[in-house]
């Protein structure tokens, strides 16, 4: 069995396949400080509810944006699980190739992410991931990897909304019954949610336009992309454990 991870901003996440079968997905927040004891012990912990043996675990795959979490996040790995894990980083096969102008600055996630939609779905492929960023990916026909764009994640963007107006609160996200509101909290989720679709929508037409790619699939992932995927037909599909598959494949290229 594989366990794969994606360490992000706001949360990592892990899943455990066996062969190309997910068993289980779990989530802990990013942003609390951690000893490698408390992740070895929590990664033992889910694998136990999930009824996984440590034993029958063979390896491990990490793809993470947050350097600082690593060195206690790996020790954890090593002790309670009795792996080295395996990272995605300079070197790693991928099956496609960094078109960019400084391919070392390109993330882990949407490195993942790009590897995931292209080798399931196909290319030429644009990949939005809405997580703390949101980043919308270009993959061509030939697996080159040519250009991204970055905007605030949904949740960023709100975030700095209500710390920023003293007189607006925290909500929840989600799409209110109409654009014509008449109240601060159906205002906000409909600046929010339209706004986001709006962005979505104007970003996908453009690449399509310059790239001059009729045939481009786009497909999204991450936390509320599900939101902005079921209310726009310019996402195409909507797959919420991308990264995860995306992980499991690039450790199969390594085989």
């Amino acid at each position: 069995m594989l366990i794969v991870i994606d360490a992000g901003n706001t949360n990592i996440t892990l899943g455990v396949f066996q062969g190309e079968t997910l068993l289980g997905n779990f989530r802990m927040t990013t942003k609390i400080p951690r000893t490698s004891d408390e992740y070895g012990i929590l990664i033992r912990q889910w694998l136990q509810t999930i009824k996984v043996d440590v034993a029958d675990v063979t390896d491990v795959i990490i793809a993470s944006v947050v350097p600082n979490i690593m060195h206690s996040l790996t020790n954890g790995i090593i002790k309670y699980i009795n792996l080295e894990p395996m990272i995605v980083g300079p070197g790693i096969k991928t099956g496609i190739k960094i078109c960019t102008a400084n391919p070392k600055e390109l993330g882990a996630d949407r490195i993942v992410d790009a590897v995931g939609a292209y080798e399931l779905y196909g290319g030429p492929v644009l990949v939005i991931d809405f997580g703390t960023a949101t980043t919308h990916d270009l993959v061509l026909e030939n697996g080159d990897f040519v250009a991204g764009v970055i905007s605030p994640g949904i949740r960023t963007s709100a975030n700095g909304l209500w710390s920023g107006a003293a007189r607006l609160t925290e909500i929840e996200i989600k799409k209110p019954d109409t654009i014509l509101c008449k109240d601060a909290v159906s205002s906000m989720r409909a600046g929010i949610v339209y706004g986001a679709i709006g962005q979505t929508e104007y970003i996908i037409k453009m690449v399509k336009e310059e790239s001059k790619l009729s045939n481009l699939k786009v497909v999204a992932t991450g936390g509320l992309g599900r939101m902005i995927a079921e209310e726009t037909d310019s996402i195409d599909l909507y797959d919420p454990i991308l990264t995860l598959k995306g992980l499991r494949i690039i450790y199969e290229k390594q085989r």
